[in-house]
C-alpha cells in the first residue's frame, strides 16, 4: 500500500505546532504555589536540607529580598515558620545559611482556586454517579492551575507527574506500591479460596445452627462479622449463599437484604485486616507526609476506631433488632408479610436479577469444606499480626526501647510490610489447600489467583486517582485555604461532627465510600493541625480532635454510602438478596437514620461535651435498646 507524500509533512506541521504550544511545560516541574493573603508553612529546599539539615547554623528566609524569618538550623527543621504572601505573581523565596542562597520560586494565585479541584470532584460525582471520572476532572483541574493554565500540558501530566510520582516519589510511592500489592494479593486470595469451596464451606458450616426466624437472622449476622475483609465479597457471598435458608424460615427480602448491607461496610472499616485498610492507611500517611508529621499512620488507624460511632452502633443495632424479635415502620411490615403470607416480596417488588456470582462459585464438584475458608484468612491475620509485632520490636530496638509493650510495638511497626506479609501468606495457604486437595489444578488455581486479582482492578484506579487528588490538594494548598477561613469559625470540639455531617452529604450524594474518603482526608488533617498551631504542649486534645475527625470520615462515608440508594454496596445487597432495590432503600433508611441520629447525638455532641468514646458508644447503644423496646414491636405473634 503506497503512502501519501503529505503524510510526513503533516506531521512534522503538528509536531511543531505542539512543541509551540508547550515548549517547557512538559518537561518542567510544577511551580511551588502559595495562596494570597494566606500563611502556608515553609519547607526549606530539599538542597539545602541535604547540606545543612543536620547542623545547627545559622539561617535566614526572605521574601523578595525581606527577612522573614532569622534563626538556626535546628530552629528550622523543629519549627517551619509560617509565611504569607500578598501580591499576585510570582515571587523569590531565598533560604541563606553557611554562605549559601538557595532561591525558589513560587507563584501567588487566589486562594478560591485552591478549594476548586475537590469541589469540581464532588459536582463532577453528582453530575456523572462516577467517582473515577469525578476524580480525574478534580485531578486534572488542579495540574491546569499548577502547570499556569496550559490545557494539553496540565492534562498529559495528570498521567506523567500525577500518577507516577504517586507510585515512585520517594517519600511515599514504595507506600503506595505495596498498598497496591497487598490489595491485589488479597484479592487473588479470596479467589482461590471461593473456587474451591472454602467460603462455602464457612456458610455451610455456620448456617447448620439456624433452624428458626430469630437463629436465621443471627446466623446471616454473624457471618456478615465473620467475612469481615472485604464489603463486596461479604455481601454477595452472605446475600446469596444466606438467601434459600432466610427463604425457608420466611424472612423477607427485605429483612435480609438490610442485615446483609449493615454487616458488610460498616464491618470492614472497622476492621484491621481488610481490603479497605490499605486505602485508609495511605491516605492518612499521604496527609501526614505533606505535613512533616511523624505518626504512624497504622497506629493512627487502630487509635481512631473507638471514635467511629456509626459503623459499630450500626452492626449493634442489627443485633438487638434480631435479639429482640421486634421491627418497627416499613420494615415491621415487610416482616409481618413474609412470616403470615409466606409472601418474602411485596406485590409490586420487582427484584432484581441475581448478580452473576461467577467469581465466588465453587469449582463443579469442589466440596464446601469450613477449614478451608478459614486456615487462609486465620493466615492473613496471624501473620499481619506477628509482621506487625517484629517490626515494631525491631523499630523500638533501633531507637534503644527494649522493654516496651505489645500496643507500643504495633503503633512502631511497618504496617506495610506486615500487610504484604500477610496477604501473600495467605494466598500461599490456599492454592497450597486447592492443590494439595486436588480441588483444582494448576491452572485453575492460577485463574483463580487472576480472577481474584481482577476484581480489585476498579478498586486499584480509585486508589491511584485518590492519591493524585491528595496529592493535587497538598501542592495547591487547599487546606491552608479552609484553615485560614475555618479555623476561627469551627470550635475543635465541634470538627469531627462538622466533618461526619460533611461525609455523609458527599457519600449519600455519590453513593461512594472511597471517594469521600479520598476528598476528606486529605483536607481534614491538616485542617486539624492548622486549628492546634497556636496550642502548644496540648497534645492530649489534639489526639482526641485528630482520632475522632478521622473516624468520622470514615463513619460519615459509611453513613452516607449505606442509605444512599445510588450507592454500589445497597445495589449489590439488594442483588445478592433477591430484594426490590426500592423496597430495600426504604424498609432501610429508618434504622439508618435511627442509628445515624444516635451517632450524632450521643455520639459526637458527648464527645464534644469531654465525654470518653467509650461512654459516649455507651449512651448511644442504650439509646437504640430503648428506642427498639418502646417503638418496636414484635414480629412473631403467636
Amino acid at each position: 500500500m503506497s503512502h501519501s507524500p503529505r503524510q510526513p509533512f503533516l506531521t512534522f506541521i503538528l509536531v511543531a505546532f505542539l512543541s509551540q504550544i508547550v515548549p517547557s511545560a512538559l518537561y518542567a516541574s510544577p511551580e511551588t504555589t502559595v495562596l494570597r493573603g494566606v500563611t502556608f508553612r515553609y519547607s526549606p529546599p530539599s538542597c539545602y536540607m541535604e547540606e545543612f539539615g543536620g547542623i545547627d547554623i545559622p539561617v535566614t528566609v526572605a521574601i523578595d529580598g525581606k527577612i522573614v524569618y532569622s534563626g538556626t538550623s535546628a530552629g528550622l527543621r523543629a519549627s517551619p515558620p509560617m509565611l504569607e504572601v500578598e501580591g499576585p505573581g510570582t515571587h523569590r523565596i531565598s533560604t541563606t545559611a553557611g554562605g549559601k542562597t538557595w532561591d525558589v520560586e513560587t507563584r501567588a494565585v487566589n486562594g478560591l482556586l485552591s478549594i476548586l479541584p475537590p469541589l469540581i470532584a464532588i459536582v463532577f460525582a453528582l453530575a456523572f454517579r462516577q467517582v473515577i471520572v469525578a476524580l480525574l476532572a478534580g485531578v486534572w483541574l488542579g495540574s491546569f492551575i499548577l502547570w499556569d493554565f496550559q490545557p494539553l500540558a496540565s492534562l498529559l501530566h495528570v498521567v506523567d507527574y500525577y500518577i507516577v510520582s504517586t507510585l515512585s516519589s520517594p517519600e511515599e510511592g514504595a507506600d503506595h506500591v505495596s498498598i497496591v500489592v497487598f490489595t491485589l494479593l488479597l484479592g487473588g486470595m479470596v479467589g482461590i479460596t471461593s473456587r474451591m469451596g472454602g467460603m462455602q464451606g464457612i456458610v455451610a458450616g455456620v448456617s447448620r445452627l439456624a433452624t428458626t426466624p430469630k437463629r436465621g437472622q443471627l446466623t446471616t449476622w454473624f457471618l456478615g462479622i465473620m467475612i469481615f475483609f472485604d464489603d463486596y465479597t461479604n455481601t454477595l457471598i452472605v446475600g446469596n449463599s444466606m438467601r434459600p435458608l432466610t427463604d425457608r424460615l420466611r424472612i423477607s427480602r427485605e429483612k435480609l437484604s438490610y442485615i446483609v448491607d449493615s454487616t458488610a461496610a460498616p464491618v470492614t472499616v472497622l476492621a484491621v485486616i481488610t481490603s479497605w485498610i490499605g486505602f485508609q492507611i495511605s491516605l492518612i500517611n499521604q496527609s501526614f507526609v505533606a505535613l512533616g508529621v511523624d505518626r504512624n499512620p497504622f497506629g493512627t488507624f487502630i487509635s481512631a476506631i473507638p471514635y467511629n460511632f456509626y459503623p459499630i452502633l450500626a452492626v449493634l443495632f442489627v443485633l438487638i433488632i434480631v435479639l429482640s424479635g421486634r421491627d418497627y415502620s416499613l420494615m415491621y411490615r415487610a416482616e409481618r408479610r413474609a412470616r403470615t403470607t409466606g409472601k418474602l416480596s411485596s406485590d409490586s417488588a420487582v427484584p432484581i436479577s441475581d448478580m452473576d456470582a461467577e467469581s465466588i462459585a465453587a469449582a463443579p464438584g469442589a466440596p464446601p469444606r469450613f477449614f478451608n475458608g478459614v486456615l487462609p484468612i486465620a493466615t492473613v491475620i496471624i501473620v499481619t499480626v506477628a509482621g506487625l509485632i517484629v517490626t515494631g520490636r525491631v523499630s523500638l530496638a533501633v531507637e534503644g526501647n527494649t522493654g516496651a509493650g505489645l500496643l507500643d510495638m504495633i503503633k512502631e511497626s511497618d504496617s506495610f510490610k506486615a500487610l504484604l506479609w500477610g496477604s501473600f501468606s495467605g494466598c500461599l495457604v490456599a492454592a497450597a489447600l486447592a492443590l494439595g486437595q486436588r480441588l483444582l489444578d494448576l491452572t485453575q488455581t492460577v485463574m483463580a489467583l487472576v480472577n481474584g486479582i481482577k476484581s480489585m482492578v476498579p478498586a486499584m484506579i480509585i486508589l491511584v486517582l485518590a492519591w493524585c487528588i491528595g496529592k493535587v490538594c497538598s501542592e495547591i494548598r487547599t487546606a491552608d485555604y479552609l484553615i485560614h477561613h475555618l479555623s476561627g469559625l469551627i470550635s475543635p470540639r465541634f470538627l469531627p461532627m462538622f466533618v461526619f455531617l460533611l461525609a455523609v452529604g458527599i457519600s449519600f450524594s455519590t453513593g461512594t465510600s472511597w471517594g469521600t474518603m479520598s476528598i476528606l482526608t486529605p483536607i481534614v488533617i491538616p485542617l486539624v493541625y492548622g486549628t492546634f498551631a497556636g496550642e502548644a504542649g496540648d497534645s492530649a486534645a489534639l489526639d482526641r480532635v485528630l482520632y475522632s475527625s478521622i473516624a468520622a470520615i470514615l463513619a460519615g462515608a459509611v453513613f452516607g454510602d449505606h442509605c444512599s440508594p445510588i450507592s454500589d454496596t445497597t445495589i449489590m445487597s439488594s442483588m445478592a438478596s433477591g430484594a426490590d432495590h426500592v423496597d430495600h432503600v426504604r424498609t432501610q433508611l429508618p434504622y439508618v437514620l435511627t442509628v445515624g441520629f444516635a451517632s450524632i447525638v450521643f455520639g459526637y455532641l458527648l464527645l464534644a461535651a469531654g465525654l470518653p468514646a467509650v461512654l459516649s458508644l455507651a449512651c448511644g447503644a442504650a439509646f437504640l435498646l430503648a428506642f427498639v423496646r418502646f417503638a418496636g414491636r414484635p414480629v412473631d405473634i403467636d
